[in-house]
């Protein structure tokens, strides 16, 4: 979704919420808001609250204290069947004993409209899904990508302002997920409600979101949207978590004319604007970059203004890239650039000597 269309109403809000299961704190004071019409992602790895996180919103979970809105009206003691939600599992949890089309329309069979009314609505929601004339098909004689657009149908029927999506695609091969992704972000645009998606997918949140949270141990470690949060991670664990960072020693000298002066184990001498410091957890300094803001110069006639040396130590090729190991002169560990195959490029081999060029502006410092 273009994120200048976003609505900047707030459809959910959460106010310093906590969550105690006993002695264990699985949210700690979350605080933070999600557009109306936003497709928002919590992202971060197993145990970290995110599903907690997301079952507070749909009432499947009681919260500690603090407080949950959604659409400015606050859910305590508002029963999930009340709320203005409805959630997609991971398991999906289609009836298999039902058809499609029974299964799409279990949600309302307490509605009062006519058969003719609820067929109707059945028959435009699969279509909205890419479903039309599988109502009568059994649900045990579906792929798996069919069964969650079952899923996301019987949710949709319902017409909720907020659609909650639990890992979804985790059961799907990489290939239907990464179509469903694409229908989805379609379909959530078309539509214009708000989508919560959980998942520990760094590049599923990347592709899919207009913002993401990135949660540790029940706090939410930075919020922003992707580029932001790919390109300056706030912190060294953000960094390491959201998609693939090198990490070199890294002196801070000082400053000068507004710029901090750094001296990088393997690339020498450099300065950085403020913008490219980040908190890091307590760490020794180090400088972060991204594989492919490093080039490997394979002209040899060609000169940049800032070039490191080093030797290739692995070579892994994956058609369109090739990521290379480098051992950096005077650097024991490695770092790792990728470089895409165009036409006529041609692939180093282990051991070969290769220059490095790379600009400040890649470089992130985390202290």
């Amino acid at each position: 979704m273009n994120k200048s269309n976003l609505d900047e109403k707030q459809m959910i809000e959460f106010r310093d919420v906590q969550k105690y299961y006993g002695d264990y704190h699985a949210l700690r004071g979350i605080s933070a808001s999600i557009r109306e019409g936003e497709f928002f992602s919590l992202l971060g790895p197993s145990g970290c609250g995110k599903t907690t996180l997301l079952r507070t919103i749909a009432g499947f979970e009681d919260i500690s204290s603090g407080a949950v809105l959604i659409d400015q009206g606050d859910m305590r003691d508002v029963p999930a069947n009340k709320r203005p939600t409805n959630m997609v599992f991971q398991s999906y949890a289609i009836f298999p004993h039902l058809t499609v089309a029974e299964n799409v329309a279990f949600g309302l069979r307490r509605d009062p409209r006519t058969k003719a009314e609820k067929q109707k609505l059945v028959d435009e929601t699969l279509a909205m899904v890419g479903l039309s004339g599988y109502g009568t098909r059994a649900a045990h004689a579906l792929s798996g990508g069919q069964r969650q657009r079952v899923a996301l149908a019987r949710a949709l029927i319902l017409k909720p302002k907020v659609l909650l999506l639990d890992e979804p695609m985790s059961a799907l091969d990489r290939k239907i997920r990464e179509q469903m992704q694409v229908e989805l972000i379609k379909l959530q645009r078309e539509l214009g409600i708000t989508f919560v998606l959980v998942t520990h997918d760094q590049e599923e949140a990347l592709v899919m979101s207009d913002r993401i949270a990135v949660m540790f141990e029940g706090e939410i470690a930075q919020l922003d949207d992707p580029e932001e949060l790919y390109r300056r991670p706030k912190s060294r664990r953000v960094a390491e978590f959201i998609g693939e960072m090198n990490f070199l020693p890294t002196d801070v000298i000082g400053e000068s004319q507004g710029k901090i002066q750094i001296e990088v184990a393997g690339l020498g001498r450099a300065q950085i604007e403020p913008g490219q410091v980040s908190a890091g957890m307590g760490a020794e300094p180090a400088v972060g970059f991204r594989p492919e803001t490093m080039t490997i110069l394979l002209d040899e006639a060609a000169t940049q203004d800032r070039e490191a040396a080093g030797t290739i130590a692995e070579v892994v090729y994956y058609g369109d890239m090739t990521y290379y190991d480098v051992r950096l002169d005077g650097v024991e560990r490695t770092v790792r650039l990728s470089m895409r195959n165009l036409f006529g490029r041609p692939v180093l081999e282990v051991g070969m000597r290769a220059r490095i060029a790379w600009s400040e502006g890649a470089l992130i410092l985390f202290r």
